[in-house]
């Protein structure tokens, strides 16, 4: 049994004592110039990317041994619960309010949601209420977190983990989110493009997975070259289809309306993932291996978040290209790290960091105002240097920050409760010894 801790309820019940004390009544909402299909198509869009987090607890648990399954889907589904109560007290705010210096939003803009259900819509999307685009980006600052679980899967405590969770979402999601997405952000007045969160969402989640690895160092079994194969299979292959359903109001959402972008990113998004799925176990056969169905389903991921910046920027035949690029590149990358000591469990880097780079890379070569009027320098394939330029500046930056900034917060939490489980508590398996729940085989 775990010794008590009253702190966490503490703060939780303190919160819900704000809401009581702040309860933030709207005095009028705000209904000219919104438009109902695009406020209908957002509702829905918001559901299918919230959907994604499960989706991932299926990809993910589907990949651990037997013994750590409920544990590893249990990190993906609690950051639905700590994410949202974060968001609404300050983690809005910080991404999306009064920018302060270019770097984050000032905390006191929203916090605990004052200002928003009668507030002004965001100026990026004019047609939705305020309240409906924040709950559409708390779908992306929930699933962040939870996909850098992957690499620290098998060991993690995870009271360290939620705790971990809620430092970087504040200190390491939510100024990303501000340099990207909001006008005065300093990556957005570099003219820099990411459609739906290649840079925010995968290679942040990316760079703190490779941090996570290194810090928590291998599991024993990794040491021992004794690994266990992975638990379900059709789970792996059930996450996947919802994360492929779930990605069309990932990125076609971004176009924060029921419009001609959001059927353009809704197209890129299906042909990338496609053609990434059929490169991977391609690649995989070149190479004299046989086709399996985690392959495909690795392989579609990466050509989801491949598409994921560049999906409402460029044309369904350059889609092919990123998926089958990106695929390839991080099936590589995968195989380089197999080869190395670093115990990356479910390889979070090499799929999510390098995919999300890769498309970073790709929306400064194929970006095009043909798609997008929004787009001001064209990329590199259209004989324009500026915007592929600026790319790669903003990627070395994010890349320095997300890694650097959560090694500094893996230290941190480790400092105020050990990250690590003990030795005994990893060969019996997270779920027995974090959770008291274990997986009953059939």
């Amino acid at each position: 049994m775990q010794k008590p801790s009253y702190i966490p309820l503490a703060i939780l019940v303190a919160i819900s004592l704000l809401g009581i004390f702040l309860p933030s009544v709207p005095t009028q909402i705000v209904t000219e110039g919104l438009d109902s299909g695009d406020i209908a198509w957002m509702l829905v869009a918001s559901a299918m990317v919230l959907l994604m987090t499960p989706g991932l607890a299926y990809f993910y648990g589907g990949m651990v041994n037997n013994k750590n399954v409920i544990s590893t889907m249990l990190q993906s589904f609690i950051a639905m619960g700590v994410i949202s109560v974060l968001w609404v007290t300050v983690g809005f705010s910080m991404a999306f309010g009064d920018s302060i210096g270019g770097l984050f939003g000032n905390p006191l803009s929203y916090f605990m949601f004052s200002n928003v259900l009668d507030g002004q819509p965001w100026s990026l999307a004019p047609t939705i209420p305020l309240a409906l685009f924040a709950f559409f980006q708390l779908k992306f600052a929930v699933i962040t977190p939870a996909l850098v679980t992957g690499s620290m899967a098998e060991r993690i405590n995870f009271r360290s983990y939620v705790l971990f969770m809620i430092l970087f979402s504040v200190f390491v999601y939510a100024p990303l989110a501000h340099w990207t997405w909001h006008p005065e952000g300093l990556l957005f007045k570099m003219g820099v493009l990411d459609f739906a969160g290649g840079t925010v969402v995968h290679m942040s989640a990316g760079w703190a997975a490779l941090a996570g690895a290194l810090y928590l160092k291998r599991r024993k079994s990794h040491v021992e070259a004794s690994v266990l194969p992975p638990a379900n299979i059709p789970f792996v292959l059930l996450g996947t289809g919802l994360l492929w359903f779930g990605w069309f109001g990932f990125n076609a959402g971004s176009a924060v309306g029921a419009s001609a972008l959001a059927v353009s990113a809704f197209a890129t998004t299906n042909t990338a993932a496609g053609a990434a799925g059929l490169a991977w176990i391609l690649f995989d056969a070149a190479k004299g291996k046989k086709v399996s169905a985690l392959g495909f389903c690795i392989g579609a991921v990466v050509g989801l978040v491949a598409i994921t910046p560049a999906a409402g920027f460029v044309t369904i035949p350059a889609s092919i290209f990123i998926g089958v690029i990106a695929s390839i590149t991080s099936n590589y990358i995968a195989h380089l790290r197999t080869k190395s000591t670093l115990d990356d469990t479910l390889d979070v880097f090499p799929c999510h960091g390098v995919g999300g780079m890769v498309g970073m890379v790709m929306t400064g070569v194929f970006a095009n105002s043909g798609v997008n009027s929004g787009v001001v320098d064209q990329g590199l394939a259209y004989g324009e240097t500026t915007l592929f330029f600026n790319h790669m500046i903003a990627l070395v930056l994010v890349s320095a920050f997300a890694f650097g900034m959560s090694f500094v917060l893996l230290k941190v939490t480790d400092i105020i409760m050990p990250l690590r489980v003990s030795e005994e508590d990893e060969k019996v398996g997270l779920d027995i010894s974090q959770h008291d729940e274990f997986l009953v085989e059939a």
